[in-house]
This record gives C-alpha cells, sequence and structure tokens, in this order.
C-alpha cells in the first residue's frame, strides 16, 4: 500500500490550533502521537505527514486532511475503527488511497468554512448585501491578519448568510483563505447587520483603503467545513463512527444543557 489520506474532524477548542508548536497541544500532535504509537508511521519526516489546513487556535474542522506514507506492514490498522479507539478530542471519518504525489493542501480545489453567528437582532438583508461585497478577487489586507511574503489578494468563490432559530450559518467557499481572514469577515457582515458598518464601508477596504481593519470573530464558532478534491474518496467503517457519533452527542447534549441553563436565566432576569 502506498499513500493514506485521512479525513479527520475535530474540536477545535480541545487544541492550540493544528500545526505542531512546543509545549502547547495541537492537532498534528494528537494525530501523529496515535500514528505513531500504533507503528503506522515512524517519525512525521521520513513518512512525509502533512497537512491540508493548519486550522488556528479554537477553529473546529467536519473535514480536514492529512496524508502520510504508512509502514507497509501496519498499513492495514490506519482505519477510523482501530485510529479513534485511540485519539482524543480527533475522529477519523474516511480513509483514502491517494498517489505518491498527493499533497493535501496543493491538491484542494476549494475549502468551504461554517461560521456560527447568533442573531444580536442583525438586520438580514443588509447581512447578505454586505457578504455579496467579499465575492470575487479582491485585496483583502483589511480583513486578514498580516503574513510576511504572502499576497493579501484572493478570491471568494460564494458567500451565503443562513438563517436558523435564533443564529446565522455564514458559509465562504473560496481556494484559499489568508490568517483569520474568514472569521474578519463574518465580523464585518455581523457589523453590516447592526448597522455599525456599511456595505460602502467594506467596498472601499476591499478596494484597498485601509484606514481601519476589522477585528476577528472569536474561533469558537469556526469549523472547516469541507475540501473539495478531484477524484479522491474517503471510505469509512460503521463501528469507526459509531465512537465518533457517540462523542460528538455528549459535546452537543452537554452544550445544549448549558444554553438552556443560561437562556432561562435570561427570561428570568
Amino acid at each position: 500500500m502506498g499513500k493514506l489520506a485521512l479525513r479527520i474532524a475535530y474540536d477545535g477548542t480541545a487544541f492550540y490550533g493544528f500545526q505542531r508548536q512546543p509545549g502547547v497541544r495541537t492537532v498534528e500532535d494528537e494525530v501523529i502521537r496515535v500514528l505513531q504509537k500504533l507503528g503506522i508511521i515512524r517519525d512525521p519526516v521520513t513518512s512525509e505527514f502533512k497537512g491540508a489546513s493548519r486550522t488556528d487556535s479554537g477553529v473546529s474542522a467536519f473535514f480536514n486532511v492529512v496524508s502520510f506514507v504508512p509502514v507497509p506492514e501496519k498499513a492495514h490498522l490506519a482505519t477510523p475503527r482501530v485510529l479513534n479507539h485511540h485519539l482524543k478530542d480527533v475522529w477519523v471519518v474516511g480513509v483514502s488511497e491517494v498517489p505518491a504525489e498527493f499533497h493535501p493542501r496543493f491538491w484542494a480545489k476549494e475549502k468551504t468554512y461554517r461560521y456560527y453567528l447568533i442573531d444580536m437582532g442583525h438586520d438580514f438583508g443588509e447581512m447578505v448585501k454586505c457578504a455579496r461585497s467579499f465575492i470575487g478577487t479582491h485585496d483583502f489586507s483589511a480583513f486578514a491578519r498580516p503574513e510576511p511574503g504572502r499576497d493579501p489578494v484572493r478570491e471568494v468563490r460564494s458567500i451565503e448568510v443562513i438563517p436558523r432559530q435564533g443564529y446565522y450559518i455564514v458559509e465562504v467557499s473560496g481556494k484559499s483563505f489568508l490568517w483569520e481572514m474568514v472569521r474578519r469577515i463574518v465580523n464585518a457582515i455581523s457589523y453590516c447587520g447592526l448597522g455599525l458598518l456599511s456595505r460602502e464601508d467594506v467596498e472601499r477596504m476591499l478596494s484597498g483603503e485601509v484606514d481601519k481593519k476589522i477585528p476577528p470573530a472569536p474561533p469558537e464558532n469556526l469549523v472547516l467545513w469541507r475540501i473539495e478534491y478531484e477524484g479522491i474518496t474517503f471510505e469509512t467503517d460503521e463501528e469507526g463512527l459509531k465512537k465518533a457519533r457517540s462523542e460528538i452527542f455528549s459535546r452537543y447534549s452537554s452544550a445544549l444543557a448549558r444554553a438552556a441553563l443560561f437562556g432561562d436565566w435570561l427570561i428570568s432576569l
């Protein structure tokens, strides 16, 4: 068996981001720890371990991808059923045998993020108008954290503001994103919906008039929702998903109970 790719989901609040950093727990550390523990890889360098998206501290993923070259006699252990038994706060939801030249970041055709924004009396129509301004190719210097050597020009292929009961989902798709770009776009849309920013302000900032910058929305409500690849299919097994569903439901029910508790406080005050 050659190179493998794993589709992974994770709770970003349990980690200090995706990328390995000294002295803190990261998603890469957790995945590599288990792969080495099971003998599937010897080390991240010789196994060519790579990740698709380096999500920030607190940001979750429903669809991120890592790839590596396994030790041949241990490759059969790289399944959701086996890996999810050992992983904590990370779930493998699919595996694919990929070409030797596959790179999870460079082969990605499109990435989609979702941000869950609480409805604070937003004007939905103004949010939608503001969101449309971001579609296309623009200089996102006012909507990203500076990164030396990285071109601030990016293409946003689509943005959708989806109303739900008590909150909105802001879904943003594009080929690649700058540091904090999605979270700053979300805050701009939120400000427009609250009357704190106009669509004209946004368009001036996108045209290069950067007299002010939009701060990022909190990371905990952001999730990397989907990555599109051409010709790559991720297979799963029901036993592996069973553990993932159980653990995710536990987090869901706990969060729902806490939300109900504070909801009653607000009603009673």
